[in-house]
């Protein structure tokens, strides 16, 4: 009865793991999100010092790291977690921390995960992917390390293979994230902050980021554009492979243009590349306006059968630097109209979905921007394809200096990753580094842009230096164009030294506003939002346009920064701990800095804005600077019906007005040739008397990954937003989906970003919403405040697939892996005999299967184990899947239990109560010419329910 209890068990825990295969077919690449079902413990967990000779001798063995890092540690009172994950936006903020860091702890977090390969899979190759760790990260696998990464903005791709195991036998992932080390100067966040895969492919297959698809333009006046595809196969099988690599274009619309196929043969565990030309005349082209995406899609066959395919977009689009007139896409001028941008956002952290990363970047297209600089890092893989869709182009930034071969490699996987993607126009090597004045730093510079090219030559490569760009050797000399981080003084000094050299800003402003501050009040850190005030290094947003547009060998621009971001909350410190550089609050709510580029960038349609509110109860008759920003030709201001003035457009400094303050309706009316184009106004509200919330979107996947930004709002009585309101808002969210964080864009708030409470600030708040996994019922949020009417919406959720994945795994038991193997005897020895701690040879090793030959009558195993918390007090037991022959089971010198039959059968026994390391001895009495052993796991287990 028992044996049949556990192999339900049994059956209803491979179903609670249901293993990697669950999700998809079992043939063919399959790329599986591993995202779900990580154990996560804050803080350091530190072995203590090895003094023993068995310790130290089993420490140097593979597959036995001690500790958090090892298959039995006991992880059941760790978090349960999805990725991605920041954990230093969870935590409080210090004083006694780091400025640049936002003032947050950040310290060391440790991530484990179990995982079930199904035996089916044996002989296929498995990858881990980590799109990002912050930072430093170490990486075990069944207790070997198999990967260490000095970065937290590159991914690791791990082949596992070597080291899994199949079936029941589970296998245990476990990450250390060192977040002490910095790499970076702003909040870096911490932990496993974007998505995690597990890659399954044939044994020959092609290498991740193995295809190299970037088109290259027609010569001179013809219309003829090649792919030179370049393919890289590896080849983990037994023998070596003959296989046809098969390349075929797609157009935008999904039709095929064009299949080509070649030949190659792989070694053993050895790896080709092979190359497959396509050439194709007058295709569609990419560009801003009309983001034409091509997909190159390459398999592997053989014998006509796909083993393995990889599917990537590309674009035709032509660039050109030129160092007179600027930039070029596809023949036409471009000014560069950019930003600067981190990658942390109000309530998440760095843990940033896709969705929101979308959202982020619709506020950049509607603010006019076309180019984007990833500050100072490798952006994440999915944000790179929503540029493609979305029509940017973008600055890729390296983030480590070193041409040393660990570093290295960094930046040759960013190149590797995302020179396919048409929206990469420059690869930059670094950012504002000592040594860009000087040979070492040329000479470092030299060797990283021959590291690019020799993997992408179609695009030139950049540094933003922020000086040094004058003496007789450095850095801009061993690049193709010149990217200067402020500066302005010597932009012309430059051109007239260099009129053959491109030239870009590629970081400008840093000017400082405050959202919704109109009056500098410097003891509670708080700057007017007027762009009179930037940092001493920079320009206000208006000096620093102005310098821009009015030099055409200048290709653009990249202001500091597109949105705020925590950390470096220049001019100030503590309490102030984000940034107040940007044009946007951290939420993505506009600054009044969005409205003066945006009349600056977008010229396709009138546009007019006011600034400040009209709300300055007790400054009756008092002036009031305004300022209107236009891109027409004339704006006239009126309050309460009455003309105050007019003036003509100044499309660089703005316009501003002294009015003196009335309650009531500033309006402001854009003409062209004397005909109204646009009319916009600000009005005095009332009391705040209700809350509002408004969604981004009308609805969200039910995929556990789709996430929306909602705005909170305080509304007066006739609905009017209140933009001074600072209610302190509770908000509960119910059904389908979760809040994940929240924010209000005030650089001095120290208020808990994913608890129930958030205060508006300057009449706005943010809060961060996302479906769970498998949902189609609708999201309910409302939102409370004292004195105010609530707010409540229900959010539709669209049941959709599920992005295949690995689904959670649990270790609901221990696994007696590691074995040590008296010799066999032919009289009764004694099960509890001393062993020597340095005797490494006199005793064998083993691990189930254990089946001993018919030769010797007496068998003798020893193990150790540490059973997990839930099992040691007595309710867990110790259950042997099968053995054969009889049996004696001592514990620690106690004999515990017996099993009298020679027959094979599966047996348990109580585990006794207690804490620590336990001793199993097992001895064996085999039958007489038969063989005997441990054939089954031995397992420290959940003691099965009674029938």
């Amino acid at each position: 009865m028992m044996t049949m209890n556990w192999r339900r068990l049994c059956g209803a825990l491979v179903l609670l793991v249901a293993g990697v295969s669950a999700h998809a077919a079992t043939q063919g690449r399959e790329k599986l999100s591993l995202d779900r079902g990580w154990l996560f413990h804050l803080g350091d967990i530190v072995q203590p010092p090895i003094k023993g000779h068995g310790e130290s001798y089993g420490n140097a063995k593979a597959g036995n790291a001690a500790g958090a890092a090892g298959t039995e540690y006991d992880d059941s009172d760790w978090r349960h977690l999805d990725l991605p994950h920041d954990w230093a936006v969870e935590g409080p903020f210090d004083p006694n921390t780091n400025v640049s860091q936002g003032y947050r702890p950040r310290g060391i977090g440790w991530y484990r995960r179990y995982l079930r390969v199904d035996a089916a899979d044996r002989g296929r190759h498995f990858e881990l992917q980590f799109d990002a760790i912050a930072t430093h990260a170490t990486v075990w696998v069944n207790g070997n390390v198999v990967n260490r990464n000095w970065s937290g903005y590159n991914s690791s791709y791990i082949d596992i293979t070597p080291y899994l195991r199949y079936g029941d036998a589970m296998n245990t992932i476990a990450i250390r994230a060192d977040a002490e080390a910095m790499e970076g100067w702003w909040y870096e966040g911490a932990g496993m902050y974007r998505h995690a895969w597990l890659v399954k492919r044939d044994p020959v297959h092609v290498a991740t980021d193995g295809v190299h698809a970037t088109p290259v333009p027609p010569s001179g006046k013809g219309t003829q554009w090649t792919i030179p595809v370049e393919v890289t196969l590896n080849n983990s099988g037994k023998q070596a492979s003959g296989v046809t690599v098969e390349v075929t274009l797609f157009d935008p619309a999904g039709k095929q243009v064009l299949r080509r196929s070649t030949t190659a043969r792989v070694a053993a565990l050895g790896a080709g590349t092979v190359q497959v030309p396509l050439a194709i005349a007058a295709p569609a082209l990419w560009s801003l306006e009309k983001t034409n995406l091509y997909r190159v899609t390459t398999r592997v066959l053989q014998d006509g059968k796909a083993l393995d395919e990889v599917s990537l977009h590309t674009g035709f689009r032509t660039i050109r630097f030129d160092a007179a007139q600027g930039f070029f896409l596809n023949g036409v001028h471009v000014k560069l109209q950019g930003v600067c941008i981190h990658q942390d956002h109000a309530g998440v952290g760095v843990a940033v979905p896709d969705s929101v990363w979308e959202y982020r970047l619709r506020r950049l297209k509607e603010l006019g921007v076309n180019a984007i600089r990833f500050s100072h890092n490798a952006p994440a893989a999915e944000v790179l394809d929503l540029v493609d869709r979305m029509g940017f182009v973008v600055m890729d930034e390296n983030r480590n200096f070193n041409p040393s071969p660990d570093y290295l490699k960094q930046l040759e996987w960013m190149v590797k990753r995302d020179r396919h993607h048409p929206g990469v126009i420059l690869w930059s090597v670094f950012n504002e580094e000592p040594e860009q004045a000087t040979e070492v730093g040329y000479e470092m510079v030299r060797r990283m842009s021959a590291a690019v090219k020799a993997l992408d030559d179609t695009r030139p490569v950049t540094a933003a230096m922020n000086g040094g760009f004058l003496t007789e050797l450095n850095v801009s000399h061993a690049v193709d164009v010149v990217g200067s981080n402020y500066q302005v003084p010597d932009y012309d000094r430059y051109h007239k030294a260099n009129p053959n050299k491109p030239f870009t800003s590629s970081e400008d402003t840093s000017a400082y506003m405050t959202r919704g501050e109109f009056k500098t009040v410097r003891e509670k850190n708080l700057i007017a939002s007027y762009d009179d005030d930037a940092a001493e290094w920079g320009n206000t947003h208006r000096d620093a346009w102005q310098a821009i547009a009015t030099r055409p060998y200048v290709a653009g621009g990249f202001v500091w920064t597109g949105f705020d971001y925590r950390g470096e909350p220049t001019p100030n410190e503590w309490p102030s701990v984000s940034s107040v550089f940007g044009i946007m609050d951290l939420n993505g709510f506009p600054k009044n800095a969005y409205y003066i580029h945006q009349v600056q960038w977008i010229k396709d349609r009138p546009l007019i804005h006011i600034a400040p509110h009209w709300n300055w109860s007790g400054s009756e008759g008092k002036e009031i600077r305004v300022m209107v920003m236009a891109n027409v030709e004339r704006v006239q201001l009126l309050l309460n019906g009455r003309l105050l003035g007019e003036q003509k457009v100044d499309q660089y400094r703005m316009n501003n007005f002294n009015v003196a303050y009335a309650p009531g309706k500033l309006e402001a009316i854009g003409y062209n040739g004397g005909k109204e184009v646009a009319r916009t106004a600000v009005e005095t509200t009332g009391a705040a008397v209700a809350l509002e919330l408004a969604p981004d979107r009308t609805q969200l996947a039910g995929d556990g990954r789709d996430a929306m930004p909602i705005t909170v709002r305080a509304l007066d009585a006739q609905g009017r937003a209140v933009p001074l309101a600072d209610a302190q808002v509770t908000f509960a969210v119910t059904g389908g989906g979760r809040s994940i964080g929240h924010g209000n864009g005030d650089p001095n708030s120290h208020e808990d970003e994913k608890g129930a409470t958030r205060r508006l600030f300057n009449g706005l708040a943010q809060l961060i919403v996302q479906s769970r996994y498998d949902s189609a019922e609708a999201i309910s949020v409302t939102a409370t405040a004292a004195g105010l009417a609530p707010a409540r919406i229900d959010i539709p959720v669209r049941a959709v697939p599920a992005q295949p994945y690995v689904e959670s795994a649990e270790a609901p038991l221990t696994l007696v892996r590691s074995w040590r193997i008296a010799p066999d005897t032919a009289q009764r020895p004694d099960p509890n005999q001393q062993l020597a701690s340095f005797d490494m040879n006199t005793w064998g090793w083993g691990s189930p299967p254990m089946i001993a030959p018919a030769a010797a009558k007496y068998h003798l195993y020893r193990a150790s184990f540490t059973p997990r918390k839930n099992l040691a007090d007595g309710s867990g037991v110790i259950r042997f899947a099968s053995v054969r022959g009889k049996a004696e089971v001592w514990l620690n010198g106690q004999l515990i239990g017996r099993k009298e039959s020679y027959s094979p059968a599966a047996f348990e026994l109580t585990l006794p109560a207690g804490a620590g390391q336990r001793e199993i001895n097992v001895l064996i009495e085999a039958e007489d010419g038969k063989t005997s052993g441990i054939e089954g796991h031995v397992s420290i287990a959940p003691r099965l329910l009674a029938k």
